[in-house]
Parts: structure tokens; sequence; C-alpha cells
């Protein structure tokens, strides 16, 4: 028999209605008669053994057990009563009403997420859970909202250095705790490093393929066979995407240290991977020109994306479902929109040399000076000044790099050593920096003093922020802020970093992370009362290019090694 409190409210009040006064009635008799639980229920009994009707008597049973703490009186109230901590919907709740409840169940969530014991209950209201909704609400906006570069001190620093590549390193990422460091060679292997204690935990090696009639198959091998030259870690620090001039995009588990699958598909090198931001989806770049997506969560492939002309050397992507890859002498940069199934073409690059003659006279002065393709010659005629060359304009014959700042602006470097900063609304440069890394000079016996600037090799940005960096090989890593309207960029200061760029990282240190490795001076820790957290930077170094070796740099401190600096705020 269903009892009487879940049944509707309409019947409840009209059974109430008709047995209030005999309920009343048999209420006082059995007060008049014992005060006792044991003389209740043989009161009751006795009641019931008189002739009282059941339904009368069960409602008063009911009635008796809600009351015993609040008296006769409480017995009205007790339909109308509803559970606070309840999370079900009420019939008679309003809008609002439900807001603040869902708010509040929010708030229990982020406590229940947080470490027990670590912070006072003050400290979490005050900090914690404010700064992880005005986390959570602006990192899901897609825009800049970190303006941070002016609080860095980019002074010179005790950098972590690891050494375990035999030739140079082609890239080297950390997971977004900061507890491990992966980095790759170009002898083809992968090795893990501890952040704390800055020693190499684990090396993944090279594969030997076996030629002749017992050839592996491709899906046989654990492994990749030939150079690596882009690395990527998921958001949650489980998997690690690698590709590789074996055309095939590797999948790590670096919980576990071992090989989980290689997707094939791309016909030529994978130049680039990244994934997308909280996802394990993952977006990889190749010299076949075509951008393939993958879902590790399912290990399986989703699709593939075709519009460029030349190799794509580089990829990023951050929260939303876009990616943005450079295409090397097709001088586009193409935005990819994976949802919509659409993109959109940035055309970089400066114009020819005859199209800027004819335009108008780039060439004035040509008397002095010799302008071919991005190569400047002083013959012995020349008498100018570095600030004429710096004016000079030097046609960009590819794109080599890419890195987005937010959803919808990003930054570009190319072989004529200018950075160009994009906005998805506009389909020219919001603005370009010329020359941002200087001349490489080379003495000609024939021709005499010839001047190329060097290219951006590597770029990288702090996620949501106003800071980005570059790198070539001029022996410095360059930080530049964005102005606040994301209209143009400076340069606010460099490290040292001795050698090629090969890869860039920048993030947020998370709060307590290396506070005590071994590595890490005592003195160098931040202040406690700061707001802005500490920078994370992973600098990938080498004698030569990642992707060739048509430049070989040699010199004192250059070595194959990856570097982490710590970029502090000012105290």
């Amino acid at each position: 028999m269903p009892d009487s409190f879940f049944a509707s409210t309409k019947n409840r009040k009209r059974k109430r209605s008709v047995s209030t006064a005999e309920g009343a009635r048999g209420a006082k008799k059995i007060l008049r008669k014992g005060k006792s639980s044991s003389q209740d229920t043989k009161l009751t009994n006795a009641s019931a053994r008189r002739g009282v009707r059941g339904a009368v008597d069960e409602e008063l049973n009911s009635d008796r057990t809600d009351s015993e703490d609040g008296g006769i009186d409480d017995i009205d109230l007790r339909a109308d009563v509803q559970p606070e901590t309840s999370g079900d919907e009420d019939e008679d709740e309003t809008p609002a009403e439900k807001r603040l409840r869902l708010a509040k169940l929010y708030l229990e969530s982020v406590k229940d997420g947080l470490a027990e014991g670590e912070f006072d209950a003050a400290e979490i209201d005050r900090e914690l859970i404010s700064e992880r909704l005005r986390q959570d609400v602006l990192e899901h906006s897609g825009k800049v909202h970190l303006f941070v570069a002016d609080f860095y001190d980019f002074t010179s620093t005790s950098p972590l250095r690891c050494r375990g590549h035999r030739f140079s390193v082609t890239s080297a990422v950390a997971s977004d705790d900061a507890k491990f460091l992966y980095t790759s060679g170009k002898e083809g292997t992968i090795n893990k490093w501890s952040l704390q204690s800055g020693k190499k935990i684990a090396t993944f090696y090279k594969q030997r393929v076996s030629k002749g009639k017992e050839k592996a198959l491709p899906q046989d091998i654990q492994g990749h066979t030939d150079e690596i030259l882009s690395l990527a870690v998921s958001s949650d620090g489980r998997y690690l995407a690698s590709g590789s001039k074996d055309r095939r995009v590797g999948v790590w588990d670096v919980e576990k240290d071992e090989w989980v699958k290689g997707f094939g598909g791309h016909k030529d090198s994978v130049s680039s991977v990244a994934f997308r931001k909280g996802t394990q989806q993952l977006y990889t770049g190749s010299f076949d020109r075509t951008v393939k997506l993958f879902d590790l969560s399912v290990m399986g492939y989703v699709e593939t994306l075709f519009g460029h002309q030349d190799s794509i050397l580089c990829l990023d992507a951050l929260r939303g479902e876009t990616a943005v890859t450079a295409g090397a002498r097709d001088r586009t940069i193409r935005f990819w929109k994976i949802a919509d199934e659409s993109q959109l073409v940035f055309r970089g690059g400066g114009k020819s040399a005859i199209r800027e003659l004819l335009e108008g006279g780039v060439f004035e002065g040509h008397e002095d000076e010799e302008h071919v393709n991005g190569v400047e010659i002083d013959g012995p005629k020349s008498n100018k000044g570095k600030e004429r060359m710096k004016e000079r304009k030097y046609a960009e014959g590819s794109i080599e790099c890419v890195a987005m700042i937010d959803e919808t602006t990003f930054v570009s470097g190319g072989d004529t050593g200018s950075i160009c900063l994009w906005n998805t609304q506009k389909k020219k440069p919001v603005y370009t920096q010329t020359l941002c890394h200087g001349f490489h000079e080379i003495q000609s016996s024939t021709e005499g003093l010839v001047r190329t600037p060097r290219w951006i090799t590597a770029m990288a940005s702090l996620r949501y922020s106003d800071m980005f960096v570059s790198g070539s090989w001029d022996g410095e890593v360059r930080f530049w802020k964005l102005d606040q309207k994301l209209r143009s960029f400076s340069l606010v200061g460099s490290i040292p970093a001795p050698g090629v760029v090969n890869s860039l990282q920048l993030l947020v240190l998370p709060k307590g992370a290396l506070d005590n490795a071994s590595w890490r001076e005592k003195e160098q820790l931040p202040p406690t009362k700061s707001s802005v957290q500490p920078a994370l930077l992973v600098v990938g170094l080498g004698q030569e290019h990642r992707l060739g070796r048509w430049l070989s740099v040699k010199g004192e401190g250059v070595a194959n090694a990856t570097t982490v600096h710590i970029i502090y705020p000012r105290t």
C-alpha cells in the first residue's frame, strides 16, 4: 500500500479536510493516556480495537512520527516542507531559484575537486573558487585576457639543461602540470625527463626494420623507423603524439611508457602535430599538403583537410574546433574551421621584386646597393648604414612557423625574418615587424659581404595572453608584447639560446609546481603575494635545422640540448 506522504497534494489536502476533527479527537485521547513511547504504541493498538477507521489511524501514526520533536502543531506543516539538500527540481521553483540552486551545486563540486586539508575554507571561497570561475569563463570566451608581459623579468636565469640526443633536438614539449619533459632528436629517439630532478627516466628508441622477405608490416612496428620531427602532449598528460619522417603518427601512453598505436594515411613526412586543448583530438600536418584529424578517445581517424599547395611546416590549435597551418612556399596561412568544414586563406609574403619595381621604385638608390630575392650585397660603392638596411623590403618566399594567440588572433614568421600579426577579420597582416633576428653575414671573395635575413625558425605564445616568443640562430630567444588592442607588438626582452632554435613552448607554471626542484635555486622563488604566476619556457636547440642540413651553427656553447627556463615576475 503506498504511503500517504507520497500522495499528490490535492489528495492529501482533501483527506485532511475530512478527518481533521476525528484525528484531533483521537490525538487528545492518546495524549491523555500516557507519555512514554511504549504507552503510545499500546494506546494506538487500543484505539484500533475500539473501531477507529484504518485511514484515520494511518494518518495519525505518520503525523506522530514527524511531530515527536515539534509538538502536535507541526502536523499540518509537514506537507509543505521540502528537503533543502535535494538536487531535484520543484514544481513551484522559479527560474531565479533554479539558477541559484545549480550555482550552489557547481560550487560544491568545485570544493570537492580541490584537495582536502591543503587550504582553509576562507582561502577556498575567496581565491580558488572565484579564480576557477573566472578562468572558466575567460578561456571559453576564446579571447586574450592575460596582460602579463609587463610583469615578467627577462634577465638571465639558471636554466635546466638536458642533453641526451646525439643529433639536433627537433622538438621539446612539457606537460601542462610541469612534471615531465619530452624531447626528440634527429637520431629517431624520444627521451622522457623529470622536471623535478632534471634526470632522464625513459627512452623510446628508433626501431630497425628488417629488409627482404621477412619485412615487417607498418602496423606491427612498435615505434618510429626514421627521424622524429614533432611532439605534442595531451592536456591530461596521458598521451604523447609524435610525427616522423616514416609518414606515421605515433601515439604513446606516457603513464605506462609504452607504444599505443601508429596512424598511417599521410603520403609524406609528418612535420607537425598538435592537440586541441582540453580534449584528445589530434591535428597533424604533413609534407603531403594535408591536415588530418584523429580522435584518441576512440583511437580512430576522423577526416582529412585539403587546401595547401606546398608542404605544411607548422600547425597550432587551441580550445576551439579550429586550427591554423603554415604552408611554406605557397606563402599562405590557412585557418581551418572544422565544424563548418571551411577554411580562411591568408596570403603572406611581400610582392615579387619585379612588381615592386614596377609599382613605385622599391629600389630607390639602387646604384649603391643591390637587392635581389631577399639578399643584400654591399659592394665597394656602398656607404649606407644599418638603418638604411632595416628599411629595405624583402620578398617573403616561405612561411615557416605560426602560433595562435587566441581563437581569432595569430602570428607567423617567415624566411625574411619578419613576424606578422593576423586577425581572422582581415586578409592582410594587422602589423608586420621586419628583421626580427637581424642579418646572417657571409664574406664572399667575389661579391664582398653578403647579408641575408635570419628567418624565423620557431614561435610559441603564452595562451590567451599578450606575450609570445620567437627564435632563430642569432643566439637569442626574443620575447614580444602585444598592445592592448592587439594591433601591434614590440620587443620586451630576450634570453640566450646558442644554436638553432628548432622548438619553443611557453606555458604558465602551475601554482606550487617545481618549488622543490633540485635544479631550481631557492632565491629564485617568486614572491608569495604576486598575482602573476611564473612562466615556463622550453627551448629545443641543435647545431642544424630540424628539417635539413643546409644550415650548421658551431661555436662556444652550441650543443644539441634542451633548456628549460622559469620566467619570474618582477618583485
